[in-house]
């Protein structure tokens, strides 16, 4: 009796066969949510609590684009009051180096939770579905990059055009939650910016839209794309908006040449199929 009821225990621990299309049970569904949650947010801690043991060379990163803004307002105007950098509570300063440790510990381990994002939803993408996946995750982090190094390029000059407008009689201290709430937007603005053309291409490639179309609205496309720069940039400078519209329309003008050339080879694959 033992040993029968031994091996129907037995029984019940086995492992049901794994699915070859990838299909799981909705308990094995929650099961690894829980498991890649995990481990993204073990890795955001780690990586934040290596952000905390270096933050002055965060901190350092993040103040020069102001340092060297507020140098050039000097030069310009021949001396005058400097800008400070302040904080204006007793616990801010704790709570601010907090948040710069979370904020590079969540950029640096973007690797672990991307890839834990990404095979959650992998299983459940056909195979077309998945090669496109691929392309755009290889062409859309250098072009984020990209947008983030153009915007902290051009931080120093926005800076020093907007807090150019403070009155002489004034001294202009800014606390420093406010400075990298400043940052994190623009950089966090010209990333997904650059991003957009490439929505573009894989709408095209996809048949949803047209080489025709975007060529027929393309004034319009332009003029949004000014209207979007002049609203999402933080500093509202002119500098700042045509060093983020005009990448953006000549990245826009490369996917216009993409997706015509993407429907011409669409239709001479339909006219060979035609003729066949």
């Amino acid at each position: 009796m033992s040993m029968v009821r031994f091996g129907r225990r037995k029984e019940k621990k086995e492992r049901r066969p794994k699915d070859e299309e990838g299909r799981m049970t909705l308990r094995e569904h929650i099961t690894e949510l829980r498991n890649r949650l995990a481990i993204a947010v073990l890795a955001i801690v780690l990586m934040s609590i290596l952000g905390y043991i270096f933050y002055d060379h965060a901190l350092a990163f993040l103040k020069k684009p102001f340092d060297e803004g507020v140098a050039d307002l000097i030069a310009s105007n021949n001396g005058g009051k400097r800008p400070e950098l302040t904080f204006n509570s007793v616990t801010s300063p704790f709570t601010f180096q907090i948040k710069i440790s979370m904020v590079f510990g969540l950029i640096l381990s973007s690797p672990v939770w991307l890839y834990q994002l990404w095979a959650f939803i992998a299983p459940g993408l056909h195979r077309s579905e998945k090669k496109w996946a691929y392309l755009f995750a290889a062409i859309a982090t250098p072009l984020f990059a990209a947008g983030i190094w153009v915007a902290y390029w051009t931080l120093p000059k926005g800076i020093e055009i907007l807090i150019g407008f403070t009155p002489s009689f004034a001294q202009n201290l800014i606390t420093l939650p406010e400075y990298l709430d400043f940052v994190l937007r623009t950089m966090l603005v010209f990333g997904i910016a650059f991003l957009l053309p490439l929505v573009v291409v894989l709408l095209n490639i996809l048949g949803i839209v047209p080489a025709t179309a975007l060529a027929k609205f393309r004034p319009y496309i332009i003029l949004s794309i000014f209207l979007f720069g002049a609203i999402a940039t933080p500093s509202g400078d002119p500098f700042s908006l045509m060093f983020l519209a005009v990448p953006m329309c000549l990245l826009f003008f490369g996917a216009e040449i993409v997706a015509r050339l993407n429907d011409r080879r669409r239709r001479r694959k339909n006219d060979e199929l035609l003729e066949a």
